[in-house]
């Protein structure tokens, strides 16, 4: 929690803090003030139903205070980051927070105060901002330069939980006693205010309980997921369609033009989109974007809308930026396929984690054999991870809140685990062939592809959650001429 949200009652009611250089001096006449404090419409809503996952929270609090009985646990928003100067970064809330509460305010924090009989859950929020003291129009943050904010009773209405000012959260965890975990790294003011009576491996406890706990998604999850994909589905339509003005541009036209569609019908973009075309296609995270887009070459589309609740889709295409493959590229291409087809084949309730990266990188490592690329037979190069020189990265990840969802769930119950009906993970394999490799012919050369979708586990196999973007090689070449007239 930042210092000045958690001031006292007293320091907020004194001037607020003005730029060095405001045109504005910081005195504010008692007229203007009495002005302001007056002549405002009601505006408190009393009419507000529950959020649509207040059940699923419920139940995911529920399952939290099962675990840790007795303990007080904490679990904060975060606060606003400084991009630069006095101008912030969007917020976003963290994941668990979000998990838990459905809430996505800056500066909220949950607290499962221990009873008798399990936890009571508390969410302690921002009230409205005030008007008496004039925070709402001399605040930085007042409701009128950042906008109106639900108050603490309109926030029991939307979340089912009792609501308090958090402003008086480091109080009332302080003087408490007995155990406390605390969600480390998104409150640096609240875990110094705790100080002595946190231990880092105790509150590592409770992020991975989290991040088990979020292997498996509810129902709300999977339709939050899906509903992702789709408005991502759209953006790679939209990206086809103006190919030609990305020719005339850089890759920055394919950037806003998939940025446009995440805005339009969610909150943001999952994660930084990799519009990489050319010898760009092999880095990995290519999130510069700022190189051409030519006839001739690939272009590696890796790009997920984020929906208001937060859930982010992850799918990669690699399109040809004149509409059709070379002789080589669709050699390669059809390897990745084959590679993909494999992997999501492997996708199955009971299934090791493990296996569809295994099936993936076999089919791979035996394109590279018959290409010549490597010395087989393909169980030794895979005994070795020879592969790997062109493959780099794993076959997939989990897929939720986060785009690299679980990422600190234990071992095994993710990678060493077994695949559940619920689970939601990418299927991604890729050929990356640099552009200054010498142990490959000069015409692979700065060739990068990879296919990605998001897959469901069912309970009889898997839900290719993006199949409506094509991915076979003639499906590509035929859907982009469509799109593109």
């Amino acid at each position: 929690m930042g210092a000045e949200k958690r001031s006292s009652d007293e320091e907020r009611a004194q001037a607020i803090k003005q730029r060095k250089n405001g045109l504005y001096r910081g005195e504010v006449s008692e007229e203007l003030a009495a002005n302001m404090r007056t002549g405002w419409a009601d505006t408190e809503r009393v009419d507000l139903a529950p959020i649509e996952q207040a059940p699923n929270t419920a139940r995911r609090r529920a399952a939290l205070s099962a675990r840790f009985p007795g303990e007080r646990l904490v679990i904060p928003a975060g606060n606003l980051k400084t991009r630069s100067n006095d101008t912030e970064y969007p917020f976003r809330a963290s994941t668990e927070y979000a998990y838990l509460t459905g809430d996505l305010t800056q500066d909220g924090v949950l607290v499962l105060e221990p009873v008798a009989d399990g936890h009571e859950a508390v969410l302690y929020l921002l009230p409205r901002s005030d008007r008496g003291n004039g925070e709402f129009w001399l605040d930085g943050q007042g409701e009128l330069w950042v906008g109106r904010r639900a108050g603490l009773a309109e926030g029991e209405l939307l979340y089912g939980l009792p609501c308090r000012d958090v402003r008086k959260v480091v109080e009332e965890l302080t003087s408490a006693e007995g155990p406390v975990r605390v969600v480390r790294g998104h409150d640096a003011g609240l875990e110094s205010a705790l100080g002595e009576r946190l231990d880092a491996g105790r509150d590592e406890e409770l992020r991975v309980f989290l991040a088990d706990e979020r292997l498996v998604k509810d129902t709300f999850e999977i339709g939050q997921l899906q509903a992702a994909v789709d408005s991502t589905v759209r953006g790679f339509e939209d990206v086809v369609r103006v190919l030609d003005r990305a020719e005339a541009t850089s890759e920055r036209y394919i950037e806003g033009t998939f940025f446009l569609r995440a805005r339009l019908e969610g909150n943001d973009v999952g994660y930084g989109s990799i519009c990489a075309a050319g010898p760009h296609a092999t880095t990995l995270h290519w999130v510069r974007n700022d190189g051409a887009a030519r006839a001739g070459d690939l272009l590696l589309l890796d790009a997920g809308v984020e929906t208001h609740t937060l859930y982010t889709a992850d799918v990669t295409r690699t399109l040809p930026v004149s509409g059709r493959f070379t002789a080589l590229q669709r050699r390669i291409y059809d390897a990745v396929f084959a590679a993909q087809e494999a992997g999501i084949a492997a996708v199955r309730p009971g299934a090791k984690y493990r296996e569809f990266h295994d099936e993936a990188q076999r089919v791979l490592a035996e394109h590279l054999v018959e290409w010549g690329l490597v010395e087989g037979p393909v169980e030794r190069v895979l005994e070795l991870g020879l592969q790997r020189r062109w493959t780099l990265h794993g076959t997939g990840h989990m897929l939720g809140l986060d785009v690299h969802d679980c990422a600190v769930a234990r071992t095994e119950s993710y990678v060493d685990g077994a695949l559940e009906p619920g689970m939601c993970l990418t299927v991604e394999p890729g050929l990356y062939f640099q552009a200054d490799d010498l142990t490959v012919p000069e015409e692979y050369r700065g060739i990068g592809i990879r296919i990605e979708d998001d897959i469901l586990v069912t309970e009889d196999g898997n839900r290719n959650m993006s199949a409506a973007l094509p991915r076979g090689a003639d499906e590509i070449e035929s859907w982009m001429a469509r799109l593109r007239g």
